[in-house]
């Protein structure tokens, strides 16, 4: 598929062809050679209030036994 830049006021539109689904909102970047690439914006599940209620994300030990740095141990 392919599409064509054009005017709309003070801004350039790219149309996006029926076929493809869009999602509500965007986050665009442009690439050193000239590509343009949205991404669809998604919410930060760890700002996520309901997220963060619902999951447990203290970190443990990845290999367990002694403290090896500055850990705080846990009471």
């Amino acid at each position: 598929m392919a599409v064509k830049a054009r005017k709309v006021g003070n801004s350039t539109v790219l149309t996006v062809p029926a076929e493809i689904k869009v999602a509500d909102e965007y986050d665009v970047y442009q690439g050193r050679d000239g590509q343009i690439v949205y991404t669809p914006k998604e919410k930060n599940p760890f700002l996520d209030p309901e997220f963060i209620a619902t999951h447990d994300l203290t970190q443990k030990e990845a290999f367990g036994g002694h403290l090896v740095g500055n850990e705080i141990p846990q009471d």
